[in-house]
């Protein structure tokens, strides 16, 4: 619904394209042309969900008809007024000194935030060996009287709250060194990505838009996802191939399956 952020992540993949920001019309589109096609929405591709001036706008319309998911970096989360998001994943690994935020107060934000919303599930997410990990852990532990067991990658901290614990990953790009041709993905499988300027994309790892699979603005959707390369895609991921360069250079694949 943007490719803005409000950030410059190390971990995060550069972004070069023109700045957007989906239009209400356009998110009207996609809202119906996905009927019966799906009836889950997840605003995650690259950009910051909450930069979206038409955030809460967009979230009350497509929450008519679907559940909505949303990813965001935790600074902005003052700007969800609505209540109408079925969960929020908080990207803990983003705190950084850019807004002269002790890490103390960029949590209580965000679990004041968890507390404003109590019918939506959030999931926090912190990379493994995080330099801020154990202050992290610490924190949430005192918060929610628990023991946090690291061995343990998915923790539930109370209703509704889980604190998910991973390993940071190698964004695909075709000058990585990494190849490798094995490999399974859910991409193209359980779910495909649009860019805001309506590119379908096979996953959400690839917001540049490498592997350009039409527009869903002015494409068949059904045309494009029964086309000759996402049929071979499909195919070739369930027998653990990757086919496509990108792919072959995703560093998420040795870690878990996307």
């Amino acid at each position: 619904i943007t490719n803005r952020c409000n950030l410059n992540s190390d971990f995060c993949l550069k972004n070069n394209q023109d700045k957007l920001d989906i239009s209400i019309n356009n998110f009207k589109i996609i809202l119906n042309k996905l009927k019966g096609i799906t009836k889950y929405l997840y605003f995650h591709v690259l950009g910051e969900t909450l930069m979206q001036p038409n955030v809460n706008a967009l979230i009350d319309l497509a929450s008519q008809d679907y559940f909505v998911k949303s990813t965001a970096n935790g600074y902005l989360k003052n700007k969800i007024t609505t209540k109408n998001i079925r969960q929020i994943n908080v990207s803990l690994h983003s705190f950084n000194d850019k807004y002269n935020l002790s890490l103390s107060a960029y949590l209580n934000n965000i679990i004041n935030k968890i507390n404003e919303l109590p019918d939506t599930y959030f999931s926090l997410r912190l990379w493994v060996n995080n330099p801020n990990q154990e202050k992290i852990i610490k924190y949430l532990e005192n918060i929610y009287n628990i023991k946090i067991d690291l061995n343990n990658l998915n923790i539930k901290l109370k209703d509704k709250v889980f604190l998910n614990i991973d390993h940071e990953f190698i964004w695909p790009d075709l000058n990585n060194k990494i190849s490798n041709i094995s490999g399974k993905c859910y991409g193209l499988i359980s779910h495909f990505g649009i860019l805001v300027d309506g590119t379908i994309i096979p996953c959400c790892l690839d917001a540049s838009g490498v592997i350009k699979l039409g527009n869903f603005y002015r494409d068949d959707l059904n045309k494009v996802l029964n086309q000759e390369r996402v049929i071979k895609m499909v195919n070739n991921f369930k027998a653990n191939k990757r086919v496509e360069e990108l792919c072959q250079k995703c560093g998420y694949f040795p870690k878990r399956l996307v």
